[in-house]
């Protein structure tokens, strides 16, 4: 295990002592490998007793072009030095809309929020408002954020017929269990069977177009478009984690599905609180208190929406991803290389693994069934999984408990370093 200073030891002391859990709600280590981060560069971080890591983690996503990018940061001080925050509209606001629009299929307009759970809530609000309706349809396993709708059938116990809903979370008011309908991702055929049941009460049916580190069979997500415009009823892509990963059009542009709104985050901030709703110009009217009734209007205000310094972040990330044409092709072939030499290190120890999702976002399944909904996932070994994010971590390779987010950073030494961590830490996962 790393070594830990003093410092490093009390400030984990007064993280028990003030924060639940010891910690902020995100990573959740064991007591034993807990860490505070003190800062980071490129792909690798530092800890506060210095000892370094190669970061797969990457803040959860957003930082695909790395810790600290001198573009992003130079952007960010000269709009810091110009004022924080306004309350008004701001020019940054307006240039990231634009460019928003301009690389999402979806997109007609752009409604700013500061998180990827107000995104996702947002847009299940106002398709509640367009349609007059209330009920949503979302796929079991499906995370769209903390919010009380999101959080029903997020990790369930697999026993309730479809589409049941159950909360997973405390304080969620039983009431949404009737609001919100569940069913199978990767299972178009069951899906039809409940959108044809319930059609006239859905306001909307909301998916991440690549559930979590489940890839989409082909021809589900077409399906569900076909299926929804059958029955008039708005799309919701979460692409929170997908846009500007799977490529700059996000997993609408990846898979060739244009949904009718879609949630982004994480990378469209560059490390910033900035999440937006993206979609139609009829839904997203709601907004606009001049264009509907008193009773169909959204009201959504929020102290930083639309930050200036987020949005500069913002701005600066895109113009880089849309300038280096290598940045997508490195971030593939680097989720390619690890996915390739797991599988092949596993072959090589007997142990059943699945490589799951696409190369710029996915992890491992230990299992020898195949992964393609989150029943499937159910049958992998949790606790391999734990020890193998453990024995990488003690080798000072960084990972959340599910995922790897490569970047258009991340080295050939970075990604050698964690194949011979691979290499180690794999022939001791049965003990």
């Amino acid at each position: 295990m790393p070594n830990r200073t003093p410092d490093e030891q009390r400030l984990l002391e007064k993280a028990g002592r003030y924060l639940p859990g010891g910690n902020t709600g995100n990573l959740h280590l064991n007591p034993e490998q807990d860490f505070l981060v003190a800062g980071g560069k490129g792909s690798h971080v530092w800890d506060v007793s210095g000892n370094e890591y190669v970061d797969w983690l990457m803040g959860s996503g957003p930082m695909l072009l790395g810790h600290a990018h001198p573009h992003v940061v130079e952007a960010v001080i000269k709009t810091v030095e110009q004022g924080s925050t306004f309350f008004a509209n701001n020019d940054k606001a307006v240039m990231l809309a634009e460019q928003l629009v301009e690389a999402v299929p979806c997109a007609e307009m752009a409604r700013f929020t500061t998180s990827g759970t107000d995104a996702c809530f947002q847009a299940m609000r106002i398709a509640r408002a367009y349609t007059g309706k209330e009920k949503v349809l979302k796929f079991e396993g499906g995370y769209h954020g903390s919010s009380d709708y999101a959080l029903m059938s997020v990790t369930p116990s697999a026993s309730l017929e479809f589409p049941q809903s159950e909360p997973n979370s405390g304080g969620i008011p039983k009431a949404i269990a009737d609001l919100m309908l569940i069913a199978p991702f990767n299972d178009l055929a069951t899906t039809e069977a409940i959108i044809q049941a319930h059609h006239q009460e859905l306001a909307a049916v909301i998916v991440e177009p690549m559930q979590r580190i489940i890839a989409p069979r082909p021809g589900f997500l077409a399906g569900l478009r076909e299926l929804t415009a059958r029955y008039r009823i708005p799309l919701i892509f979460d692409e929170v984690v997908t846009s500007f990963r799977l490529a700059y059009g996000g997993a609408q542009e990846f898979y060739g599905v244009t949904p009718d709104l879609c949630s982004v985050g994480k990378i469209m901030g560059g490390g910033y609180p900035l999440a937006a709703v993206l979609g139609r110009a009829d839904i997203m009217s709601v907004y606009n208190r001049g264009e509907v009734d008193s009773d169909t209007f959204v009201s959504q205000i929020g102290t930083l929406n639309g930050n200036p310094v987020a949005c500069a972040a913002g701005l600066a990330t895109l113009e880089v991803l849309r300038e280096d044409t290598g940045a997508y092709p490195r971030i593939h072939a680097a989720g390619a290389a690890l996915r390739s030499a797991m599988t092949e290190i596993c072959g090589e120890h007997g142990i059943p693994v699945q490589s799951c999702g696409e190369d710029a976002v996915f992890d491992f399944c230990f299992t020898p069934r195949p992964v393609n909904d989150y029943r499937d996932t159910l049958a992998g070994d949790a606790g391999m999984l734990a020890r193998l994010n453990v024995g990488l971590l003690e080798r000072g390779i960084l990972k959340g408990g599910q995922k790897y987010y490569p970047s258009a950073v991340h080295t050939d030494d970075d990604i050698e370093r964690t194949i011979q961590a691979y290499r180690q830490v794999v022939p001791t996962l049965r003990e």
